[in-house]
């Protein structure tokens, strides 16, 4: 039994392997510059798309494009998201039992302002995350909603970050437990779920208060866990 799934999984990788060069093939043929991406990032853009070559050619190409645009420079300056910054609302730490990074996000902290700025604060803040990812695995995060109330709430802002994740960093998201979140909160999700793709949808996860640590420390060690959560680590922001 153990011989046959080993080699299904190789007939896999063989038929991912052919499909990354095809897809490498493609977008180098539109821009020769594509050559520096790794094959890991193509990957990612064939598992978003169910491994749909002309799909996810269109999904990288879009993103480089997007990237070329929106961050010309590389990366995102903290001088260019100064009042997001000063909202102190991300937080990075610790590691899941897989050592893949942990994303707090406290959203009664966060107040509506410009829409740019906060689109750029996200890529600063995905970016962050992502360097610190290991090789195909994906991040953790906990969206905390306690005291969040409707002078928070900002569909805008909620639906430019679900498009830049879902668009511009496929498969990199591998959980998010909301937590905390209140009533009055569903009224905002109702608007938002239907924007959500369905690979997104399964990966997110509404925690009950009672079940709160005990369903965290289901993927992270009680040292990883942040104190707020009955953990050993301190909140350290972003």
């Amino acid at each position: 039994m153990e011989c046959k799934e080993t080699m299904k999984h190789e007939a896999e990788e063989a038929v991912t392997l052919t499909r990354i060069r095809r897809v490498r093939e493609f977008v180098e043929g539109k821009d020769p510059s594509y050559k520096e991406v790794d094959d890991l990032t193509i990957r990612r853009f064939l598992r978003a798309r169910d491994l749909d070559i002309e799909q996810a050619s269109a999904m990288f190409l879009k993103y480089m494009k997007w990237r070329r645009d929106f961050v010309p420079k590389g990366s995102i300056s903290t001088s260019e998201i100064p009042n997001q910054i000063a909202q102190n609302k991300m937080f990075l730490q610790g590691s899941d039992k897989k050592g893949c990074p942990i994303s707090v996000i406290l959203g009664y902290r966060h107040v509506q302002d410009s829409l740019k700025e906060f689109k750029r604060y996200v890529v600063y803040g995905l970016d962050k995350i992502c360097a610190k990812i290991p090789p195909e695995q994906k991040f953790i995060a906990i969206g905390d909603l306690e005291g969040w109330g409707y002078s928070n709430s900002d569909v805008r802002g909620y639906l430019g970050a679900l498009s830049i994740l879902q668009d511009y960093y496929p498969e990199r998201l591998g959980k998010m437990y909301i937590v905390h979140a209140p009533l009055i909160f569903m009224t905002v999700w109702k608007i938002v779920y239907p924007f959500i793709d369905n690979k997104t949808k399964k990966k997110i996860v509404f925690v009950e208060n009672k079940m709160l640590k005990s369903t965290l420390l289901e993927e992270i060690d009680e040292s990883q866990l942040p104190e707020i959560y009955g953990g050993k680590l301190p909140l350290v922001p972003i």
